[in-house]
């Protein structure tokens, strides 16, 4: 049983997904090392490094490679890493031509270029869901783009917004994602070919030829030198997935809190049972939310590992590399599972904006107070409007009155506003700002992208 939840046939269907798990299983692992094997043979074959006759058999033997889990456990238990034993298997499958394989490779050139196939998959996945996910956004900007709501800031109302921009401001980030996932590629999908001490010694003056044809062979980037202990890239590549989790995670918690009964402005899409209680017939909790915010603090944690794992010794590492594969795997599948639950939060999102309307008025217009302010200032002078104002909100509030009615009993108000101008200056939906610009340039910005 899988004591890992992102593992699990239970817990892996909020944590994870079936797609990126297929990216990071063991068996996906060792066919890319095969891959890798069967690629070096044939670059190998046309330098005429090895025989074209082996390089055509032990390409031929890597696809019919039977994986035993029991051997190559062992090997790994004896030495560390499973290439042994697979280079074993393979020569074996190969026949005579089998004296040929790993032919100047070192375990780690087959781990860590498996491990970059791998990475460029991954990587892959969370693209097309996060431009499903930004176009999603962009749509919900735009259909609520006049749903006017109170803005919070320290959870108390502020200003009015609209949710149209609250979701562009979910957006936004998502797209400095999208170039940055575009510009870490070629660091992180690079060839790793190094040999025993990252010299290629074994290879003569033909290494550089074969690292270059074997990159160019399996589609990646060839560094200028071997990177098996130049970490930089992997880390970068869970940074990342660090930072995206982090954005997903405000969408989430925002969410949490207009889903409270009190607030009630906005809802993860409902099925029958979903969000349900074992005890409360009535509940629908926000079962996606919490797991993206669960799945966040999981890959952020991570984070630091990866980082401590860059100071790895001399030219091979004795245990910081060892614990990328703690990490590496378990970071993109919570990333993909975060991602595809928002992804379903933003097409599927209930929007109440009546709601947010009576919410808007629950303080009776005290959320316009800044509007009533600025609209005196130039009469008053800033300092003083802000005096009045707070005068009459604190009458507001001890009287249980609109502000409106408030400041219709100040003269200092009076003397410079007649009702007409307290009603425009106290309606919240003529207090909006630039909203409606912003939304339009991130609008922009996401048609640019996607």
């Amino acid at each position: 049983m899988p004591i890992n939840p992102a593992d699990s046939p239970i817990y892996g269907t909020v944590f994870g997904s079936d797609a990126m798990r297929a990216v990071f299983d063991d068996v996906a692992g060792l066919r890319r090392m095969l891959v890798v094997e069967a690629a070096l043979a044939r670059v190998e074959g046309r330098l005429g490094l090895i025989p074209a006759t082996a390089a055509a058999a032990i390409d031929a033997a890597a696809p019919q490679v039977t994986l035993d889990p029991v051997a190559l456990g062992a090997s790994v238990r004896s030495v560390g890493y499973p290439v042994v034993a697979l280079v074993a298997a393979l020569s074996r499958q190969a026949g005579e031509a089998g004296r040929w394989t790993h032919w100047g490779a070192t375990t780690q050139d087959i781990l860590d270029t498996a491990l970059a196939l791998q990475l460029r998959d991954a990587l892959a996945l969370l693209r097309g869901s996060l431009l499903a996910t930004i176009r999603a956004l962009a749509g919900q900007a735009a259909r609520h783009r006049r749903a006017v709501m109170p803005g919070r800031t320290h959870l108390q109302h502020a200003l009015p917004i609209t949710f149209g921009l609250k979701c562009a401001v979910w957006l936004q980030p998502l797209l400095a994602h999208v170039q940055r996932l575009d510009q870490l590629r070629p660091r992180v999908e690079r060839v790793q070919f190094g040999g025993a001490a990252g010299t290629l010694a074994s290879l003569g003056d033909a290494g550089i030829t074969v690292l270059e044809a074997l990159a160019a062979e399996l589609g990646l980037a060839a560094p200028p030198a071997p990177w098996h202990v130049a970490r930089d890239g992997v880390a970068e590549a869970v940074g990342f997935a660090g930072l995206l989790c982090g954005s997903l995670a405000k969408i989430a918690t925002d969410i949490v809190l207009l889903t409270q009964t009190e607030v009630g402005e906005a809802a993860e899409p409902h099925a029958e049972g979903r969000g349900g209680s074992s005890t409360m017939p009535q509940k629908r909790n926000p079962i996606a939310s919490e797991y993206i915010l669960a799945a966040a603090r999981g890959v952020q944690a991570l984070v630091p590992l990866m980082q401590n794992a860059m100071a790895g010794d001399q030219e091979r590492a004795t245990g910081p590399w060892q614990a990328e594969a703690l990490a590496i795997p378990q970071a993109f599948v919570l990333t993909h599972g975060a991602l595809l639950a928002a992804q379903a939060l933003a097409e599927d999102m209930v929007v109440d904006a009546a709601r947010m309307r009576r919410n808007l008025d629950a303080t009776n217009g005290l959320i316009v107070a800044e509007a009533v302010m600025m609209g005196l200032a130039p009469q008053l002078g800033r300092t003083e409007a802000h005096h009045v104002v707070r005068h009459a909100s604190d009458a507001a509030l001890a009287g249980g009155i609109s502000l409106a009615e408030a400041l219709s009993r100040e003269a200092a108000v009076t003397d410079k506003l007649d009702a007409a101008a307290i009603a425009r200056l106290t309606d919240p939906t003529r207090y909006l700002g630039s909203a409606d610009a912003f939304i339009d340039r991130v609008l922009a910005a996401a048609k640019s992208c996607c």
